[in-house]
């Protein structure tokens, strides 16, 4: 199976290996999780912003769309964390008749800009690799063929579940169908799972006996072809140079 190469880019990170990106891709999240200052995460945050100059990320829409999605999640950590804080925190104000701590307040600007630093990151190592290039470069490191082969179907055929969904939803419209708080709407949101999933299966099975007839063994030959070369190098120094400065962040200060 020959790779087929996603979006590419002049920058530095446009013809990295992507064994080299995986590898900083996953210590370059841990690091992040584990950052336990905000002054680390902050380097963090950073860090990833530099990696997105250097993938050529800072002017995409869709990079921008995608990394504005994360705030969907940090909405509900700023709704909650400010105020579970209120037997050990200190009291920094009332809101609707709740406690404000410092330490929620801390904890959730914490968190954001980890949030925010692993998702930009994570977008900007990926950018210029296709999916098939990262799981050959996974399979390269050692990942298991099996894991593989069912992360690459389930990313081709995702979107056929998709489609089919809507198909479904489109039929039960035509029908007259309007999602209303009632037995009757649980029921067809059920027969429409329980019909996505049969379908699914059926999907499923042809496939198989299509990849059978045509030679599968249980196993995806990948060509990968990687090199490692000059510009890897570099961004092998930068990764290296941008994770000293998080791990020096998270050095404790002395008093």
């Amino acid at each position: 199976m020959a790779l087929h190469h996603g979006e590419r880019n002049a920058g530095l990170l446009g013809e990295a290996d992507p064994r080299l990106k995986l590898m900083v891709l996953v210590l370059w999240s841990i690091e992040l999780a584990l950052a336990p200052t905000l002054e680390a995460a902050l380097l963090g945050l950073a860090g990833s912003a530099l990696f997105a100059a250097a993938s050529g990320a800072t002017g995409d829409p869709v990079f921008l769309k995608r990394l504005l999605g994360v705030n969907g999640f940090l909405i509900f950590v700023w709704l909650m964390l400010p105020f579970s804080f209120s037997v050990q925190g200190v009291q920094v104000g009332r809101l609707l008749g709740l406690t404000v701590t410092r330490e929620g307040l801390a904890l959730s600007l914490l968190l954001t800009v980890k949030a925010i630093g692993i998702t930009a990151g994570a977008l900007s190592l990926t950018r210029a690799s296709s999916a098939l290039e990262l799981l050959a470069a996974a399979r390269a490191l050692g990942a298991p063929e099996k894991a593989v082969a069912m992360t690459l179907m389930t990313a081709r055929y995702v979107s056929v579940v998709g489609q089919e969904y809507r198909r479904l939803r489109n039929a039960m419209k035509v029908r007259g169908f309007s999602a209303k708080a009632s037995l009757h709407t649980l029921k067809s949101f059920a027969n429409l799972c329980g019909m996505l999933l049969v379908r699914g299966i059926e999907r499923a099975e042809r496939v198989r006996s299509a990849m059978l007839c045509r030679g599968w063994t249980g196993r995806f030959w990948i060509r990968t072809g990687f090199a490692f070369g000059s510009r890897d190098l570099a961004f092998a120094a930068m990764a290296l140079g941008l994770s000293a400065a998080v791990a020096a962040g998270a050095w404790p200060r002395p008093r």
